[in-house]
């Protein structure tokens, strides 16, 4: 028989090395979905469907490389500063079917140049939050929420990118002027109606009002004051004939020689 090939001996190293690939990757593929959530992965893009969850808030272990982010139909009712600054990749945030009332100044911190549409319909928002808003460049949609139709709302509205398709069904559920409660609110602001100038118009009048009372009051002490001293003259000029006329020297009537 010939000479037996020599085997290169397995390195011990292998195996643990193999082993540590996996573990990193079941750790990876554990942390890298919302417990809750599914995290398919189509093409490279990952989306995270936490749609019907259960929710109370917004998760904290998002993917970072996330392109669409699903948690709708859930119980969220406040969205912090920060909540989504971590995902620099998002272009789709859906929060429609909640119960958000309150919304960060800083919330969406991080998707301004990214983010393509936000849905944040039917939810409980009243007041829109313009410094949350303003700085997005994305579709938003607000329809079907409680809005309260009010200078502030028509001035953030200015800024804001809305979705063509849902700003019909944005309505005025209160509002400054009683006749617009109710109305479609595309139709009360493309009527010419300026909910600024009511704002205005109640502030002049309060102005007007407080400086009319001042004026009274000036007036009042004015007239006071004049009466006072008009009182003081005619006591004082009523002492002055109660006095005993003094008689006039005779030296100081005859002439000077």
């Amino acid at each position: 028989m010939g000479p037996r090939a020599r085997q290169s001996p397995k390195s011990p190293l292998a195996p643990a090395r193999g082993s540590c690939l996996f573990l990193l990757l079941c750790l990876r593929l554990g942390a890298s979905c919302p417990q809750a959530c599914e995290c398919p992965d189509h093409a490279g893009a990952v989306a995270v469907h936490c749609s019907d969850s259960g929710l109370q808030e917004v998760p904290g272990d998002i993917p970072a490389d996330a392109v669409l982010l699903k948690l709708d139909a859930n119980r969220i009712s406040r969205i912090p500063d920060g909540a989504f600054q971590h995902l620099h990749h998002l272009r789709e945030l859906d929060l429609s079917h909640n119960t958000v009332e309150t919304i960060g100044p800083a919330a969406f911190s991080g998707l301004a140049g990214g983010l393509r549409l936000l849905d944040l319909s039917h939810n409980r928002i009243r007041r829109i939050p313009k410094d949350a808003l303003g700085k997005l460049s994305a579709k938003i949609r607000l329809s079907h929420n409680p809005l309260h139709c009010e200078c502030a709302l028509q001035e953030a509205l200015w800024e804001l990118k809305l979705d063509p398709d849902s700003v019909d069904e944005m309505a005025c559920h209160t509002s400054v002027q009683e006749e617009f409660v109710g109305q479609p609110l595309i139709q009360v602001l493309d009527s010419g109606v300026s909910l600024c100038s009511t704002h205005h118009k109640t502030t002049d009048v309060a102005m007007l009002v407080t400086m009319f009372g001042w004026f009274t009051m000036v007036v009042t002490y004015i007239v006071y004051y004049v009466r006072h001293n008009q009182e003081d003259a005619r006591r004082h000029l009523e002492y002055l004939k109660s006095l005993p006329s003094a008689p006039i020297p005779k030296d100081l009537g005859s002439p000077v020689p």
